[in-house]
This record gives structure tokens, sequence and C-alpha cells, in this order.
């Protein structure tokens, strides 16, 4: 299996010259597009990595299924869609033109930038430092990793270039969907986007969902049924708007983030983690999408078959 990881890392590599870095925050652009590597745990606890899967970067929109799980866990399933849906878009992670013109006046899913900022404004807390520690607590759990921190040049760039979604968290208020403090919420939200992690990180994480919300040690955190929430939007809304293509291509639940990193789960199975800066044009890993493609062709891992 090492062979073959390291097979697919070095046949996928060229692909990387296909994409480019994301650059629209301050940062990113420093990232070097020709990095790539994977990391595969299975259940048995067996860890595999090939290429660059040690390459610190920022977890960006992979953070969107794990906050997710807090807020589930905070508020409860019913709280939580009623100020968000479970649709798919079809439209950009970070277009606003549906949260005005939309059937449902609000965000369509959690995974899309407005969907995601509706979540943080949901995480319980006394303060907004309280309430990030608990994201950042909760990530650290969830990765097996203590050591998760944020990167803070990363951070103070998504506060600078972060209009946009400035503009939808003031819509979202406006419409009474957000309580609080919208600058606090919105704070949190580009705190956790900022998080470094590695692909033996998401890796770990996506053992976490693919065992139902159980650590290595046997600990459950979260109920199977909140993990199969996280797992079906990956599965439907977790690769942007090109969500579609990869669950014919693929067919694994995934998240993707600009940062470069996929997060993906074969249920029962394994987590697997991939690095990639090169960006196709929907902002997911160019060359990572190839490794994942192989990967499940080769082992029928797509949930579909």
């Amino acid at each position: 299996m090492k062979n073959f990881l390291d097979g697919i890392i070095n046949r996928n590599k060229y692909i990387c010259e296909n994409g480019k870095v994301a650059d629209y925050i301050p940062g990113l652009s420093s990232a070097n597009k020709n990095h790539l590597g994977i990391c595969v745990i299975d259940n048995d606890g067996t860890l595999l990595k090939s290429g660059d899967s040690e390459v610190k970067f920022t977890i960006q929109s992979i953070s969107k299924p794990l906050t997710l799980m807090l807020a589930l866990l905070d508020r409860g399933e019913k709280y939580v869609f009623s100020k968000v849906g479970m649709e798919p878009t079809g439209d950009a992670f970070n277009s606003i033109r549906k949260l005005e013109t939309g059937r449902m006046r609000k965000p369509f899913n959690p995974m899309i930038n407005a969907g995601a900022i509706e979540i943080c404004s949901m995480i319980k807390g006394h303060s907004g430092e309280e309430k990030f520690n608990r994201v950042l607590d909760f990530f650290r759990l969830i990765s097996e990793n203590p050591n998760l921190e944020i990167n803070d040049e990363i951070y103070q760039g998504e506060k600078e270039t972060g209009n946009r979604n400035r503009s939808m968290a003031y819509f979202l208020k406006g419409e009474g969907l957000i309580t609080g403090d919208v600058e606090e919420v919105l704070d949190i939200y580009f705190k956790q986007c900022s998080i470094e992690v590695t692909a033996v990180d998401l890796a770990k994480i996506g053992l976490f969902l693919a065992k139902g919300g159980v650590l290595s040690s046997g600990e459950r955190v979260v109920s199977e049924h909140i993990a199969t929430i996280a797992k079906t939007l990956m599965a439907t809304c977790g690769m942007y708007d090109g969500s579609g293509e990869f669950a014919i291509k693929v067919g694994i639940p995934s998240k993707s983030g600009v940062g470069g990193g996929i997060l993906s789960v074969v249920p029962g199975k394994m987590g697997i983690g991939v690095f990639g800066p090169s960006l196709d044009q929907k902002g997911n890993s160019i060359a990572g999408i190839a490794v994942l493609e192989e990967i499940a062709e080769n082992f029928k891992f797509s949930i579909f078959n």
C-alpha cells in the first residue's frame, strides 16, 4: 500500500501545474503549488503517508463540517437546521446571490460561507474568545493533535479581506438569523479557517468520522447520527459547486478548502487526508481530486457502488 501511495503521488504530481494557489487572502499565495501529499489511516490504526503529508496549511473550509458537529452538540438538530438548510446550491462557496433571492431565505447548507458563518453564531460561550477556544479544543480533540494552532498571518489576512463574508453576516443579522454581535461571529469564523493542519491531521479526523464519531481510544465524542449528518453534507455539498461531479467520479464523502486540503471519509474503513494547494477554478485541489479518483477506482470505495 505504501508503494501504491508513492505511485499515486508521483503519477499525479504533474497535474499541479494545471491549477493555481489561492491569492485572495494574504498569506495563501506563498504556498508551493507543487506540493502534493496524502495520509491514509485505517480502522486498525495503520497509518501510511506519502509526499508532502506533513506540510502545514490552513484548514479553511474543511473546518465547516467540524464546527457543524459542535453546533449540533450545543443546540440540537432542530435548532441548527431551522437557521441553515441542507440543500446543495450549485453556486460558488462565497456567493451571496441566493441569500436574498432564494426561496429559503436562509443559507442553503453549512458548507458554504454564509451557512458556516451562521453555524459559528450557534457555538455556546460567554465571550467570543471562549466560543472560539471551544472550537479549537474540539478540533484538537477529534484530530487527536493537542498542538493545533492558528496561523496568525492568515487570520489577519482573512479579517482584512473578508468583506464579502462580512456582508453576508450582516445580511443574516438583518434577517434575524444571527443573534448576538456580528463581528464576534465573524472573528470566530476567520479564526477557525486559519487553524493549521497537515494531511495527517485530516486523515485522523476522517477516521473519526469513518468510525461514526469515535476516537482511536474508543471514546465517543459525537453521536453516530451527528457524524452521519456531517458525512452526508460532505457527500452532497462538500466540494463546492463541483460536488456532483466529484460524487460521480470519486464518491467518497469529502470536504475541501482553498488552503489545498481535502478531508475524505470511507465510512467504516478509513480516513484520508490530501494536501495539494494548486486549485482548480472551483477552489478544489486539482491534483488532490485526481489522487482521490485513482484511489476510489482502484479500491471501489465509492459509497454509490
